[in-house]
């Protein structure tokens, strides 16, 4: 009898312990997909709308730096909760290669439509800070509550 009552209990407790690891502390916002395109001139990063345009041009844009003018971030964001106040977006990128690594930073505010709860925001580098010639090394995107960050994405490579 006391045997079942261990077993019992062991197994009472192994499924609470897993139900509580289920519950993780969910954030109030979430950065579900950042795309780094590069942006010619003209401030294109596509010729067309197609998909496979756009990854054929991205590619010709990389390996003909002097056409490129700056570098522009999709980031697509999700919010579990509604703000009162408009959040910030904040995105950092490293360039360069070797001992000359350089860091640009860039902001914006995220203002979600009233029934909206996702979207995309668009966050372009400046064109007097962005030298073409450089290799875009890594990306992290943050979004903040005032002076709380509440939720943040980066490459693997940050």
């Amino acid at each position: 009898m006391a045997h079942r009552i261990w077993l019992f209990s062991s197994i009472l407790f192994l499924v609470c312990s897993l139900a509580l690891l289920g519950e993780e502390t969910k954030s109030s916002a979430r950065i579900l997909k950042v795309l780094p395109h590069l942006l010619d001139a003209n401030g294109k990063h596509a010729l067309s709308p197609s998909l496979f345009e756009r990854d054929a041009y991205q590619t010709h844009l990389k390996s003909h730096s002097e056409e490129v003018s700056t570098l522009r971030l999709d980031v697509n964001w999700m919010l579990r909760e509604r703000f009162d106040v408009p959040l910030e977006l904040r995105v950092e990128v490293r360039f360069g290669s070797g001992n000359s690594i350089q860091t640009l930073k860039a902001k914006t505010s995220l203002r979600p439509k009233k029934l909206r709860k996702r979207g995309w925001t668009s966050v372009q580098l400046k064109k007097e800070e962005y030298d073409a010639a450089a290799n875009l090394i890594a990306w992290r995107v943050t979004v903040w509550n005032g002076v709380q960050q509440i939720a943040s994405q980066k490459s693997f490579l940050w």
